[in-house]
């Protein structure tokens, strides 16, 4: 896949995806719709089991490119589209059929922000830091993801006087999975993506959708589907190579 605002590597069914627009990988039109194609591709690409999303120099991602804004026109339907291709991009990762580790490797602001909280697992490097700016740039968006996050009094806190806040703050909060120094954090995402690509590709795939698909449901409900989607899994080679070796003693084998 030809890419320009993303590199992609893709080695023992982890594929590392790396922001890369410099200086702060700012999000404009052209880097969201090369992300969408991105993550529908990894979805369907049957050598991939886990993907890896971090930036490229120190700046995980500085959020919407101002620049831009100020340059849309007022034609009709502009802004709808454009507002369509923003959700897009954050929902191609959010309903990503593979897990997306997020690799945090410095600031997430704004847009930046909710790009990582789009994701299923995320690790920071002590550098980083996180902001949601949006009310002293003229903006709205992103209140979801943050409330979904965080408590009502910190999630509102944050948005309304756009303050900082460190990686010890998020990961004392439960947020991210953990916080290392800077050039440990890729051999630690590396560590939890090893760890899921060694996994029956179905049993993840199927945790991935219960947790999306439940998200929005009641609890009842949610157990419910996710009940439904193991009695289908059972009848699959995978789930009876898994309950094979748990009884054996042995490491399942899965098929490539």
């Amino acid at each position: 896949m030809e890419l320009q605002h993303h590199n992609l590597t893709i080695s023992e069914g982890i594929a590392v995806v790396t922001m890369n627009r410099p200086p702060v990988n700012a999000q404009n039109r052209g880097m969201r719709e090369e992300g969408i194609r991105l993550f529908d591709w990894l979805s369907d690409a049957p050598e991939v089991r886990v993907v890896i999303l971090t930036g490229s120099g120190d700046v995980f991602s500085a959020g919407a490119d101002i620049k831009e804004r100020r340059g849309m026109t007022t034609e009709q339907g502009d802004y709808v589209r454009h507002n369509r291709q923003v959700r897009e991009y954050f929902y191609a990762i959010a309903d990503c059929e593979k897990p997306v580790i997020a690799a945090v490797n410095g600031p997430a602001i704004g847009a930046g922000f909710a790009l990582m909280l789009a994701s299923d697992i995320m690790l920071a490097s002590e550098n980083a830091w996180f902001q949601m700016p949006e009310v002293n740039v003229g903006l709205s968006g992103g209140n979801a993801f943050v409330a979904n996050t965080f408590s009502k009094s910190r999630s509102r806190a944050m948005y309304m006087t756009a303050r900082k806040y460190p990686a010890s703050e998020l990961y004392r909060l439960g947020v991210l999975e953990c916080v290392v120094p800077r050039d440990a954090l890729m051999e630690e995402a590396m560590s939890f993506a090893r760890d899921i690509a060694a996994k029956s590709a179905l049993a993840i795939a199927t945790a991935k959708r219960a947790f999306v698909t439940g998200d929005g449901m009641a609890p009842r409900d949610a157990y419910r589907f996710e009940q439904g989607l193991t009695a289908a899994m059972s009848r699959s080679r995978e789930a009876n190579e898994a309950q094979a070796a748990f009884v054996e003693k042995r490491a399942a084998r899965y098929e490539e």
